[in-house]
C-alpha cells in the first residue's frame, strides 16, 4: 500500500471520527492498524496521529475501570 494511501485513509477515518464518535472504539482500532501498517513500510509515524491513538487508548482503558469498579 503506498504512503498517499495510507495518509488518505487516515484522514478518512478522522474526519469520520470527527462525525461519529459512538464508533470511536472501532476508529481506534482502524487508526491503531493503519499505524502499523506504516510501521511494516518503516514510514514515519505522524506524531499527531501516535498521540491521539495513546489518548484514545488512555480514555477506553479508564472507562474500563469505571466500569468494573461499578460492578463490584
Amino acid at each position: 500500500m503506498s504512503f498517499d494511501k495510507l495518509k488518505t485513509d487516515l484522514s478518512f477515518l478522522l474526519t469520520a471520527m470527527q462525525n461519529e464518535p459512538e464508533d470511536a472504539h472501532e476508529i481506534y482500532l482502524q487508526i491503531q492498524d493503519k499505524l502499523n501498517e506504516l510501521k511494516a513500510f518503516g514510514m514515519p509515524l505522524p506524531e499527531d496521529l501516535v498521540k491521539l491513538e495513546a489518548e484514545l487508548e488512555a480514555e477506553f482503558a479508564a472507562a474500563a475501570r469505571a466500569g468494573a469498579q461499578s460492578r463490584d
